[in-house]
């Protein structure tokens, strides 16, 4: 299937001179996405760092490359060279900013990593103003529908994704593979199998942690309690480690894609909590129970779409949640430019009536819009942001006008 992000890397290439970092969890779709756009162009090369022949190439050097792409040549137009899992190279920051310094007049550049590509500092100097970076996120029911780059955030309009499609995302997750192939058995090997590469590969060779056993407990303990208040000191004393050790991991984990963490709204709010942060997975198929997956599944559309909108240069856009130490709370919080934009309040049934924290915090923010997003509603045409009321409204309507 075509993904948003092909969309939105051919309309970088067409306008930018910066090189393009994508980014994002393993077998996400960053080389095939990667592959389908630079195999546009007439010119276009992968190298592959994980390719023992690739690797020795890069190794050489700026110059050794651009021999080998016949960047000596003239042609019409670019060249575009893809350079996957460069971040595992200990120098590639000095070998891209040489190869682009010299080079950026010939060929456009894709470089893409499964680990964040700003987390290995050793080598060279900074790259900044050389790159624009894109983070590559899993299927979503707006992508599946059809993806559209638009002029704004939202989408004027709900669309119906097939019941079919939106059971198998829940299910099966939003990673291409088995989204597409909707079979049981496969997608459990398919889970196997990625584990074993995040934890006795990618971990294992690019971090010095030794205790695999024990970060993988965290990742286990972090799937049972997706959504929830996360307290370092709890998770420490279950796991016998330090929460400095605790907190160490966790960054490694989000930077390998395993989890993200939101952070409290706290401006304007009486008696926020400003410390503990929620965790969810980027998979939400990880997530066992019901509740929980929903809750996970609304909040990786939402932080998808902040990095989306952010990524395409549409405004600054984060994610947060609301919560006070009366327990007052709403599960997230949209902001634009450092303003609350609008709340989401994710139930896994329809309970019979709206959330009067929606009102609370949405009297207290001054956010546009309140929304209480229900995961089993049936699907109902409209627009979720055509009132600035709080509303109750389908999960297959709100995710559909997202991206």
């Amino acid at each position: 299937m075509k993904r948003i992000y092909e969309l939105l890397m051919e309309e970088h290439l067409a306008k930018e001179r910066q090189m393009l970092f994508l980014v994002g969890p393993r077998q996400v779709g960053k080389t095939t996405t990667s592959l389908e756009v630079s195999s546009l162009q007439s010119r276009h090369f992968y190298l592959n760092w994980d390719v023992q022949k690739d690797r020795q190439q890069i190794m050489k050097g700026p110059d050794t490359v651009a021999e080998l792409l016949q960047l000596d040549r003239l042609s019409p137009g670019k060249a575009v060279v893809v350079f996957d899992e460069l971040h595992k190279h200990r120098k590639w920051k000095t070998f891209i900013k040489g190869f682009f310094d010299k080079y950026s007049k010939e060929v456009q550049i894709i470089v893409t990593g499964s680990a964040r590509l700003d987390v290995y500092k050793a080598g060279g100097d900074s790259l900044m103003g050389r790159y624009f970076l894109y983070r590559l996120h899993p299927i979503s029911v707006a992508e599946a529908i059809r993806p559209t780059l638009r002029e704004k955030e939202l989408a004027d309009h709900a669309e119906q994704l097939a019941e079919e499609d939106f059971s198998a995302l829940f299910q099966f997750g939003g990673f291409p593979e088995p989204f597409l192939k909707r079979d049981l058995r496969f997608y459990i090997r398919w889970k196997r199998l990625r584990a074993q590469q995040l934890f006795s590969e990618d971990l294992r060779d690019l971090t010095k942690i030794q205790d695999m056993a024990r970060i993988e407990l965290l990742a286990q303990l972090l799937r049972a309690q997706a959504g929830q208040l996360m307290s370092y000191s709890s998770l420490a004393n279950k796991i016998d480690v330090s929460v400095d050790t605790i907190r160490r991991w966790l960054k490694i984990l989000k930077s390998f894609y395993y989890c993200f963490t939101l952070q409290p709204w706290s401006q304007n709010i009486t008696r926020s909590l400003i410390k503990e942060p929620k965790t969810y997975l980027w998979d939400w198929s990880l997530v066992e129970d019901h509740g929980a997956r929903v809750e996970n599944f609304i909040a990786s559309h939402l932080f998808k779409a902040v990095q989306f909108w952010t990524d395409r240069g549409l405004g600054e856009y984060d994610l947060h949640f609301l919560r006070d130490k009366e327990k007052r709370e709403v599960d997230f919080l949209v902001s634009k430019n450092g303003r609350p934009w609008f709340l989401v309040e994710a139930k896994a049934s329809d309970n019979g009536g709206l959330s009067k924290s929606l009102f609370h915090y949405q009297n207290l923010t001054g956010a546009e819009h309140a929304l209480q997003v229900v995961f089993d509603l049936p699907y109902e045409a409209g627009n979720c942001f055509a009132s600035s009321r709080p509303l109750i409204v389908p999960a297959r309507t709100f995710l559909s006008q997202l991206v």
